[in-house]
């Protein structure tokens, strides 16, 4: 049997970055998206934060429009920001913790202390008939939770694994820990996606992870196409996912 292969869904939010910089129009998301897709990207992932630092409400419908792979929004726990998604209606809604004085996104989101707050913003998606992803740790606790409250996919932040130096005993534990935690979670029927800080370098050990749906990364994506181009940069890694 052929090894089920993740797809890659890079998120083009820092081309927004870059734009924003100068409040313009260049470059232009909507020409990104395409160059991702013509390059094998599977989707195409955007997260519209409550402070709009990068992507705009504006460049959500202009994505709808273009987007022919998968199109995923993250954002946060946000009734605004539902309501928008509500007219999107993108392939999946990943929900992730936001702080206005964070650079990224920092980790997951805390169901422990925040259950009843992602229930009731779950069971609101769900009415809307989207589907929905919890971004939180490889923690069995929060993954159990996340179950039980009716999530029927989550992303595994891999943000501590990716910090680690490379080969490193620190980062052969974190990887663990992620396996593990993605094993548990489609033991209980949920679909497992990863990101945050994955790149060339570590990339694929992560690889080794059995039956994974998606990975979204979009930094390390970015920062290669300074340098080589954009088409470039995505077939790097989705050739690099194939050859795993």
């Amino acid at each position: 049997m052929l090894k089920k292969k993740a797809l890659l869904c890079v998120n083009i939010d820092h081309i927004a970055t870059i734009r924003e910089a100068r409040k313009g129009v260049e470059p232009n998301i909507v020409e990104a998206t395409l160059l991702c897709e013509q390059a094998g990207a599977d989707g195409i992932t955007v997260h519209l934060r409550e402070d709009r630092r990068h992507i705009q409400t504006a460049d959500l419908f202009a994505l709808k429009e273009v987007i022919k792979s998968r199109f995923t929004l993250e954002m946060s726990a946000s009734d605004e920001i539902l309501e928008i998604a509500k007219k999107i209606n993108p392939h999946l809604l990943t929900i992730v913790p936001e702080k206005r004085a964070e650079l990224t996104t920092e980790g997951g989101l805390n169901l422990k202390e925040q259950k009843d707050k992602i229930t009731n913003f779950l069971l609101k998606a769900f009415d809307f008939s989207l589907e929905a992803s919890l971004f939180i740790e490889p923690d069995l606790e929060t993954i159990e939770i996340a179950h039980e409250i009716g999530a029927k996919q989550i992303e595994l932040h891999t943000g501590k694994y990716a910090n680690c130096s490379i080969n490193s005993l620190e980062a052969l534990s974190e990887l663990q820990r992620i396996k593990t935690a993605s094993n548990f979670a489609r033991k209980l029927g949920l679909k497992v996606n990863l990101g945050h800080g994955l790149n060339l370098q570590n990339l694929k050990p992560i690889l080794q992870i059995k039956d994974l749906e998606e990975l979204h990364i979009g930094h390390s994506i970015i920062a290669r196409a300074v340098l080589i181009g954009l088409p470039a940069a995505v077939k790097e890694v989705k050739d690099l996912i194939q050859n795993s």
